[in-house]
């Protein structure tokens, strides 16, 4: 059968709604493997850098290499999505996070910690993957439900989130059995699943749904100005400056309030003696937190609009900023805080991104989209690097009274963006030509 975008034929809306549920499906895929490759390897990163390197404390330039790896990559991926497609784009950035974990098994073996470094920031890239997926699920998706498909996909990550790091033991055994050094084996399923993800976007993201979103934006616009009987060709679209800077600032200062609390939590809790297992437990309701409930956000910001749920996630992370500061003392209340941080940095996440979406000019939507996860990784490695700082300052209860200053400038800007102007999603302001599903 002839697929949408193979022929000039026009579009219509259920060829597009089709499309779409095909690439929402393929999009999720691809999370699942992602993060069955990068949830055992990012744990175990610090445990290789500091077995290179000779000292633990170079173990913390695992997590920042990988920071920086997702930083450098989000605009080029960007930029490359706009030129060739979003599938060319996400099956490079996989295919660099799978020769990075070829890379680490190397820079085992080697002994060589200059070369694991640079393996860390290329396996980084595929979190810019992960964060560019979400976007690639809104490109053809129906205003009234653009939350819900990229939500969708968030929550996906939730799959891998979870299994990966529990492949840390399979991993050693797999190590064992072909002889790499230890610590290593788990990069092999790093590679194996981001080459498969690899696979799966070229071979499935067809036709590309940026470039039907495009053709499909275009044919709207050519029917709506001949049904008003207009023979000029139609505007370029300005977007919405507002909605753009609304959606950039609540990512990026949600982001890095989650990434101040939640880094610090397990040295927080370890120092007044909480067991290991109490962390692992803490810090897996985070996760569960930040995508579990992805998809009931998305479901919010399409019914009642992306501002009223970009502050329902500020109101979150004030409910857990207070929760860890006035029950630091308390392991039930840091639990608690803990996942009310994930659920509020998923309701930003989630809101903003489709706000982003939305709001961004088409011919500078993919630009913007990279710039984006570029301030929102940037936020989240400076916010992380100076955690500990501020930690051994003023305290836990003080780094979390310190972040709530981060909630109020994005409160602020809400307060001072009308919500007409912000483009909030409701499905009243929905386009009634796009597809419904």
């Amino acid at each position: 059968m002839t697929t949408p975008a193979s022929v000039d034929t026009a579009l219509t809306a259920s060829e597009v709604a089709r499309l779409q549920r095909r690439v929402r499906g393929t999009l999720m895929a691809g999370q699942v493997l992602a993060g069955l490759g990068m949830g055992s390897t990012l744990s175990l990163g610090a445990l290789l850098a500091a077995e290179v390197s000779g000292t633990p404390a170079l173990s913390g330039m695992a997590a920042t290499m990988a920071t920086l790896g997702a930083a450098l990559a989000a605009v080029p991926l960007a930029r490359l999505a706009g030129r060739a497609g979003r599938a060319p784009a996400l099956a490079t950035g996989a295919t660099v996070a799978a020769v990075g974990g070829m890379l680490a098994i190397a820079s085992a073996a080697l002994g060589w910690f200059p070369l694991l470094l640079v393996a860390l920031a290329s396996i980084g890239v595929g979190t810019a993957v992960n964060l560019q997926s979400r976007f690639a699920a809104a490109d053809l998706a129906a205003d009234a439900t653009r939350g819900r498909d990229l939500s969708l996909v968030v929550w996906a990550t939730t799959i891998g989130a979870v299994s990966g790091p529990n492949l840390i033991g399979p991993g050693e055994s797999l190590g064992s059995w072909l002889g790499l050094p230890p610590l290593s084996g788990a990069f092999v399923f790093t590679a194996i699943a981001q080459l498969s993800a690899a696979v799966l976007y070229v071979l499935l993201l067809r036709p590309d749904p940026l470039r039907v979103a495009a053709r499909w934006d275009a044919q709207r616009a050519s029917d709506a100005a001949r049904a008003s009987g207009s023979t000029a060709p139609p505007p370029v679209a300005a977007g919405d400056p507002a909605g753009v800077r609304l959606a950039f600032v609540a990512i990026a200062l949600s982001h890095a309030t989650m990434v101040a609390v939640m880094a610090m939590t397990p040295v927080h809790l370890t120092d007044h003696g909480a067991s290991l297992v109490i962390v692992g437990f803490t810090i897996s309701l985070h996760i569960a937190g930040m995508y579990a409930l992805a998809p009931v956000f998305g479901v919010l910001s399409d019914r009642f609009g992306r501002w009223v749920t970009i502050l329902i996630g500020q109101v979150l992370l004030v409910a857990s900023l207070l929760s860890t500061a006035l029950g630091s003392e308390s392991e039930a209340w840091v639990v608690v805080g803990l996942i009310l941080l994930g659920l509020g940095w998923s309701a930003a996440t989630v809101a903003g991104s489709a706000l982003l979406t939305e709001s961004a000019p088409p011919a500078r939507r993919t630009v913007l989209q990279g710039r984006s996860d570029l301030v929102m990784s940037g936020s989240g490695a400076a916010a992380g690097a100076l955690s500990g700082v501020v930690l051994s300052l003023i305290g836990y209860s003080g780094l979390s009274f310190a972040a709530l200053a981060l909630v109020v400038v994005v409160v602020v800007l809400l307060m001072a963006t009308p919500r007409a102007g912000a483009r909030s999603g409701a499905p009243a302001a929905a386009d009634t030509a796009a597809p419904r599903r």
